[in-house]
């Protein structure tokens, strides 16, 4: 395996690397690929019909990079579904997929869930609420995937500034549950996923076999929990970063953060028993407690946030029978 510094050196990559899409069409042919687009949606109106318009527009129509984009929604009360469906995505309701399953709400249990109804060989996860949306988050990704044979999983990192309201943008900032919670947590357990740059990122791509492969937790983990399974499987020199530069999006309170924050150690404590890197041998309690200024007066919340993890979606029945191609795989 590489040390840190070769990893970096080697493992780090700038989109513009991989801006002439025509060459990643070819490679992409000559390795016989096909690519699916999945967005995780709640309630993103406002952005997800930019974000459908400029990904497909240059990579799925003018360039056949991408062969599907498909939306994944967990109930939005809005009209991110209809709209989706307006500007050309393939549109699913988590509930409706697999749902023989116990349902639960969650991003990761709607990328769970997208890898039943993707049909590509690489997958590609972007978030729906980016502001600045641009083809290089996708085929920034992408590209190292298909232009290394041993690059599996690719996940992306940029600068983000935070929108303090629709007309101010503080132009650095952000990453705030990163440098906060993740960044020590790893660089204490697992110092050498500590070289991403932005690990909880939700833009990255992988080769199907990376991700129906390993467990998903349905909430805020799912990030944290993936780096740390795809190290354990693979190592470090199957996985790579690309920086795309900047990302707008909106920003969420500090009380939200800290639910965030409180769903991402529950998880790694989790990961932590199950490699044997600590024991925790006291019951840990799965309600986080805040407190919220109302009308002069501190008032309690309280916030039960229980941590469900779906398997490897490889071991369901209705999964290999879809892929056959997987069976036999590890």
């Amino acid at each position: 395996m590489t040390d840190s510094k070769d990893w970096l050196e080697d493992r780090t990559f700038h989109h513009s690397a991989f801006s002439d899409i025509a060459a990643l069409v070819r490679r992409k042919e000559e390795r016989n690929l096909k690519i699916s687009l999945c967005f995780p949606t709640l309630n993103e109106e406002a952005t997800i019909a930019k974000e459908i318009i400029v990904i497909r527009s240059e990579l799925q129509v003018r360039h056949r990079l991408i062969d599907e984009v498909v939306v994944i929604d967990s109930g939005s009360v809005d009209r991110t579904a209809q709209v989706a469906a307006e500007y050309g995505a393939k549109v699913y309701q988590a509930s409706d997929i697999l749902p023989e399953l116990e349902p639960f709400k969650g991003k990761g249990e709607n990328l769970w869930k997208a890898l039943y109804v993707l049909e590509g060989d690489i997958i590609v996860y972007i978030d729906a609420d980016i502001k600045n949306i641009h083809p290089r988050f996708v085929y920034g990704l992408i590209g190292p995937l298909l232009m290394d044979d041993e690059i599996r999983f690719v996940k992306a990192f940029y600068d983000r500034p935070i929108a303090l309201d629709r007309k101010t943008i503080k132009p650095s900032g952000g990453g705030r549950v990163t440098e906060l919670v993740i960044r020590p947590l790893f660089s204490i357990f697992y110092p050498e996923l500590s070289q991403f740059i932005q690990p909880l990122s939700g833009e990255y791509a992988g080769f199907r076999d990376s991700f129906d492969s390993i467990a998903f937790p349905i909430g805020y983990g799912i990030e944290t929990s993936m780096l740390i399974d795809l190290y354990e499987r693979s190592g470090m020199d199957a996985m790579a970063q690309v920086d795309l530069d900047k990302r707008v999006h909106r920003n969420q309170t500090t009380l939200a953060l800290g639910r965030m924050s409180f769903g991402i150690i529950q998880t790694f404590i989790a990961k932590l028993r199950q490699a044997g890197k600590a024991d925790i041998a006291t019951q840990l309690h799965s309600t986080m407690i805040q407190y919220e200024l109302e009308n002069g007066i501190y008032r309690k919340k309280e916030n039960v946030i229980q941590i469900v993890e779906r398997p490897p979606i490889l071991t369901l029945p209705e999964y290999r029978k879809k892929f056959p191609d997987r069976v036999d795989s590890p």
